[in-house]
């Protein structure tokens, strides 16, 4: 894979998760943290905090740089965060939904 394509979609999913985290209303106690390993390629949303009477702690979204591609674990966003990624200039051909069998999964 061309080294500059990985750095360019690691650069667009730190800046992804960073900015899904700042853009989310504050109704209840619960805080959203950006996670952004470059070494592993692993990009998280952590949400924790006091859901009414409940401690929530929970990844809202995941994804994982695998070669040239974006394996997505885990989207719970309301309207998800992969159109954004496209948007930001990841190739849609490069993104899995790792809830779906691909060639990609068995070589994980």
């Amino acid at each position: 894979m061309d080294h500059a394509l990985r750095l360019s979609y690691a650069d667009i999913l730190k800046k992804t998760v960073q900015i899904a985290t700042v853009d989310q209303p504050r109704l209840q106690a619960i805080r959203l943290y950006p996670v952004c390993d470059l070494e592993s390629g692993h990009f998280l949303v952590l949400a924790t905090g006091w859901d009414k009477q409940r401690w929530m702690d929970t990844i809202l979204f995941h994804a994982r740089l695998v070669g040239n591609q974006v394996v997505i674990e885990e989207d719970n966003f309301e309207e998800g965060l992969t159109q954004v990624l496209i948007a930001e200039g990841i190739d849609k051909a490069d993104i899995v939904n790792n809830r779906q069998p691909s060639p990609l999964s068995s070589k994980l």
